[in-house]
């Protein structure tokens, strides 16, 4: 099969681990780009990225590029675009524009120039142009004009990536799916050990942990993607990889709990919807009241910022929250997302790791608390086998 450029959009902070992603389902040239990673790849590639990647938020096939010295560039080498290979008369099309240019002081117009081009191209071609249709399109454009840089691409995949297709409710501050597999996946887990979010609300990173452990594609459960609708649509190639072994049993527990009953719930209803009701165990209780619930294991987890909270309360809640993971959590590894550096502070605890990600438009760390058995010198002693000497008595 040809292979071609095809660019996948991500968050800022998440380019390596696509990159990773990428790799492991067999991408060429893999490139990591301010948030988005390139590659090469045939029409397979195109399929399994929309369809396994956990951390993508769209796949984009570009199909032209150049430079804009002038408005009127952008016109000519938009209608220059061979677009009957791509789209018909009956078909209809959308565009949409990410545009960072003194030559453009919207998106809107951009776009509105590539849709004039398009229009214009079939009517000289054909004597009747494609219709536009911004909700349920049969080819999605996107442009991105970047300064003087333009690149036309085709979307594949349709709504966000980030919509799975698994929840039906959701809480007051929801983690993203793109960005709960990218956290997980930062974390290095792999469903190796067991895992806890103790302030899980609606259930987000629960179940793409479990999804994770299980090897359940992440786009298992949507009803549909862009590139269904293009004119090259494979639908036996489509079927082999949507129908292919990917599943696996896993031992390991997935546990969550919430002090908000409502929480929980919702929890629970988007759990049973994504089918992992069997995998997943969720209680009702405040995690300064939780029991460990194993030995050893990895929490991940995103309390409340303080965003709707007085500075004064967030820093109880975060100092609890140190407290309760030295009293109890010793042996295991927690990694917080946070928006509050007085949180972070109030935590008491030194991260080992720290890493910049945005929850929606919010700037947020990462961190992670190793939480040792005794001091952390003595663990590190014992980490490297060193014999300790015999103690006075």
């Amino acid at each position: 099969m040809k292979k071609f450029k095809i660019v996948v959009k991500t968050f800022a902070g998440l380019e390596q681990v696509l990159a990773i992603e990428l790799k492991a389902i067999g991408a060429e040239a893999v490139t990591p780009e301010r948030r988005a990673v390139s590659f090469l790849g045939d029409k397979s590639m195109l399929y399994k990225a929309n369809f396994l990647l956990r951390t993508a938020l769209r796949v984009l096939k570009p199909v032209a590029h150049f430079r804009v010295g002038k408005k009127e560039d952008l016109y000519n080498h938009a209608k220059n675009v061979p677009w009957s290979e791509y789209l018909t008369i009956g078909k209809s099309f959308s565009i949409d524009s990410t545009v960072q240019s003194e030559l453009f002081v919207n998106s809107m117009y951009a776009s509105l120039k590539v849709k004039d081009a398009i229009a214009d191209y079939f009517r000289e071609s054909f004597g009747k142009r494609p219709s536009v249709n911004q909700e349920d399109p049969d080819i999605r454009i996107h442009i991105y004009l970047m300064g003087d840089y333009c690149e036309i691409s085709l979307d594949s995949s349709g709504e966000s990536l980030h919509k799975r297709g698994y929840r039906i409710g959701q809480g007051e501050a929801p983690v993203n799916e793109v960005l709960a597999a990218g956290m997980i996946m930062l974390a290095g887990w792999k469903g190796d050990s067991d895992f806890l979010d103790p302030m899980c609300g609606s259930g987000t990173l629960l179940i793409e942990a479990a999804m994770i452990a299980r090897g359940i594609p992440a786009g298992i459960y949507r009803k549909t993607f862009a590139f269904e609708k293009w004119l090259d649509f494979d639908e036996q190639l489509f079927s082999e990889i949507y129908n292919a072994d990917y599943e696996r049993e896993s031992a390991i527990r997935i546990v969550g709990s919430d002090i908000s009953a409502q929480s929980c719930a919702i929890a629970r209803a988007n759990i049973k919807n994504a089918g992992l009701s069997k995998a997943i165990d969720i209680e009702v209780i405040d995690f300064l009241e939780l029991d460990p619930p194993f030995e050893n294991g990895v929490i991940v987890t995103n309390p409340p910022y303080g965003e709707r909270l007085r500075t004064s309360s967030i820093s109880e809640l975060y100092q609890s929250i140190g407290n309760i993971l030295k009293q109890k959590y010793a042996g295991y590894t927690a990694w917080i997302i946070s928006s509050s550096e007085d949180g972070f502070k109030s935590i008491g605890l030194k991260p080992s790791e720290k890493i910049e990600l945005f929850n929606g438009s919010l700037p947020c760390s990462f961190r992670c608390f190793e939480l040792f058995r005794g001091t952390h010198k003595q663990s590190v002693i014992l980490k490297k086998g060193i014999q300790l000497p015999d103690q006075p008595i």
